[in-house]
């Protein structure tokens, strides 16, 4: 089969599509002819190895797909179902296996790339939103990157909440597609310092929370845009990792919380896996929940999706067709 490997870790360039063996489905895995593949700011901490993994592999974690063969023990899946997945290694392939307990069944109205594009982000956004920090009727809340794949989704999951949002933006292409998934206000960061703007528009209040997936690059910026005992939601770090900090801050701020989670802590059995991605299914479905997919890319430019994905020229979600 045609994959995408990485021998050694570095740049985007030592993504290389080859020629590699076909896997087999394992005792409780499904094989897997992948439909797409989401591209994730996770992948390029997996290429990079800031998130070792045994060499050489393939990387991607998120698919979706036909099922072509089970493994023994597997009872949820039979040949032909469709399926997704959100944390399967070696996903940058013409077929991947997929342990059963990862996997979901995807709804006859949901297209398989569609699928794809939402595992990852859509049951992040749906952690953050209703476990992290569970948004209610009335919250302010700061979007990071609202016109990526996470803050357009957070964005509506926000609204549809009966939330007010802050999102924040870089240009005015992006502004649109912020203001067109329902963001209330925009803040663009490279005009305006947004602590002082979410003041103002807070009416010196600040927000219930804030939703960052950025980093060192916006992390001051986020705790000084809160209001008393609200919540900074770090899920992502695309500028770089936070550096270490006086936890003094949060009480001179307010009584703050700062959390890390990451998904993995969220689907941590089949019934809360299924919970979250059969929302974020209903979502699409219903149209409440629209995925914006920016980029389609071939196996053999994975590369290209990268350096456009780190080079923030994109908006919404990437996808490796094989």
């Amino acid at each position: 089969m045609r994959a995408v490997q990485v021998q050694t870790p570095g740049g985007p360039e030592v993504l290389v599509a080859t020629e590699v063996a076909d896997p087999e489905a394992g005792p409780g895995e499904l094989l897997v002819r992948v439909a797409a593949a989401g591209v994730n700011y996770i992948d390029t901490y997996h290429r990079t190895g800031a998130y070792p993994l045994p060499t050489p592999f393939v990387p991607g974690l998120e698919g979706a797909g036909e099922v072509v063969a089970v493994g023994s023990g597997v009872s949820r899946f039979k040949v032909g179902d469709r399926v997704a997945w959100a944390s399967a290694i070696g996903s940058y392939a013409e077929l991947t296996r997929v342990p059963e307990n990862l996997a979901v069944p995807v709804p006859d109205g949901v297209e398989l790339d569609v699928a794809a594009g939402s595992m990852l982000q859509g049951m992040t956004m749906h952690y953050l939103t209703r476990s992290t920090y569970p948004v209610q009727a009335g919250d302010t809340v700061l979007v990071h990157a609202a016109a990526g794949g996470m803050g357009l989704l957070l964005t509506q999951q926000v609204k549809a909440l009966g939330g007010t949002v802050i999102g924040t933006v870089s240009s005015a292409e992006k502004e649109k597609l912020a203001r067109e998934a329902g963001a209330d206000e925009i803040i663009r960061y490279t005009e305006t310092a947004v602590a002082p703007e979410v003041r103002r528009l807070t009416d010196g209040q600040g927000v219930a929370v804030v939703y960052d997936g950025v980093g060192k690059d916006t992390f001051d910026a986020s705790l000084d845009s809160l209001r008393i005992r609200g919540t900074l939601a770090l899920y992502g770090a695309a500028s770089g990792p936070v550096p270490p900090f006086d936890l003094q801050r949060l009480n001179a701020g307010g009584s703050l919380f700062v959390t890390r989670p990451t998904l993995a802590h969220h689907t941590l059995t089949v019934d809360e896996l299924s919970w979250r991605s059969g929302e974020v299914f209903a979502g699409i479905e219903s149209g409440k929940l629209t995925i914006r997919i920016s980029g389609r890319y071939p196996l053999a430019d994975a590369a290209k999706a990268h350096e456009d994905l780190q080079g923030r020229r994109t908006t919404g979600k990437l996808l490796l067709i094989p």
